[in-house]
């Protein structure tokens, strides 16, 4: 089987020609020029020096995502284009788990990092199958925060190699925050290439992994900047009212252990000590916060973010509009517990002005772990 690949998914641009037994041609590019103007020259160089018929080619491998905007939609439309006029199927592999395929062979954790902008990353976990000689997902990919993923890494507490342009961006944070052995991929190995991404799409193909190219649609994870921008103009940010409470109550039980009730949630809207506030986006309840207020000092008792939307500022937006309300009352200092774990709001917080104070051992349960203690001061 003799594959083209194509990835334009970060801010590299790769094109290679291979088969089962060998890559032909890889041509990577790491540099200023866009895809729009790198990507078909490169692949016609590559057919030109490997003489190679496209009539010949049994498959166009594609990075399916996630990544640039703008690059997988100019991969998709090669790929896309090229599948057509040559009536050859396209072969979609995961951007992260191309990625992970630059280290098969490799012991431990591989953990790909693109940076996504906006404090997140393009992530997930893997490990190399030796018996199967394949890539096993231990976590499919997502856009989180890094301090999440490190978090996650380290509760594994297992080595991990980190590798894409997410590790030049969050380098010093990546040092600081993991906990177990770490390694970063060599030089070489960093970024995407195209002979991964044809090395990864051959196993996918043995399994039936084709499509025709009018099938083929990119994996964004994300809104596009564009999207977003319109849904923050929609956003809507209130007090809670009697119509909100169900679906308050529904969000903390679908996040938290010990959740509060809707009935408890019911009683906060005659009780002048608390301020509850809700963000909604559209249709959707995107997030909550609960301030409890006494003289000067005040409490953020419940801060919560539905998963479609987290790491888009709504926290940010509800904990800013919470602590203005604060203000009104004359709060002057803010209290707050976050699981130790929980490295993404401990960030957020840190961020916001509040410093860590203190530990509570075993303060929360299933699962047990300690709460950190914050404190903002006006």
């Amino acid at each position: 089987m003799k594959i083209l690949a194509i990835d334009s998914s970060g801010l590299t641009a790769s094109a290679a020609v291979a088969t089962e037994e060998a890559v032909l041609a890889e041509y990577t590019t790491n540099y200023k020029k866009t895809h729009s103007q790198t990507l078909l020259p490169m692949i016609d160089e590559i057919i030109r020096m490997t003489e190679t018929d496209l009539a010949t080619i049994d498959a166009i491998a594609v990075s399916a995502g996630p990544g640039s905007f703008t690059g997988l939609r100019i991969g998709a439309a090669t790929a896309k284009g090229l599948g057509q006029a040559l009536k050859k199927p396209l072969i979609a592999v995961p951007t992260t788990e191309m990625l992970a395929w630059n280290l098969c062979g490799t012991g431990g954790v591989i953990c790909p990092l693109m940076d996504a902008r906006r404090s997140q990353v393009y992530t997930g976990l893997y490990r190399w199958n030796r018996e199967s000689a394949a890539m096993d997902c231990l976590t499919a990919q997502c856009a989180v925060p890094v301090e999440e993923v490190i978090a996650g890494v380290n509760r594994r507490g297992e080595p991990v190699t980190y590798l894409g342009d997410g590790v030049d961006a969050y380098r010093e944070v990546l040092e600081k925050m993991t906990a177990v052995p770490f390694f970063l991929a060599p030089l070489h190995l960093g970024k995407q290439r195209a002979a991964s991404l044809a090395a990864c799409a051959f196993g996918y193909a043995a399994k039936g992994g084709l499509q025709t190219a009018a099938e083929f649609v990119p994996v964004y994870l994300r809104k596009s900047q564009a999207e977003r921008e319109r849904e923050e103009k929609s956003r809507k940010l209130r007090r809670m009212s009697a119509e909100d409470v169900a679906e308050v109550a529904a969000l903390e039980a679908e996040n938290f252990s010990r959740p509060w009730s809707a009935a408890a949630f019911e009683g906060l809207l005659s009780d002048e000590n608390y301020i509850v506030l809700v963000l909604r986006e559209a249709e959707m309840l995107a997030g909550y916060c609960v301030l409890l207020c006494a003289g000067e000092e005040a409490d953020i008792t419940n801060v919560c973010t539905a998963a479609p939307v987290r790491g888009q500022g709504v926290a940010t937006a509800l904990l800013t509009a919470l602590m203005k309300e604060g203000s009104a009352r004359a709060v002057k200092q803010y209290f707050l517990e976050v699981r130790q774990g929980n490295q993404a709001a401990r960030a957020l917080y840190k961020k916001l002005g509040f410093q860590e104070t203190g530990i509570r051992k075993d303060y929360y349960e299933e699962p047990r772990e300690n709460a950190v203690l914050m404190k903002r001061m006006e």
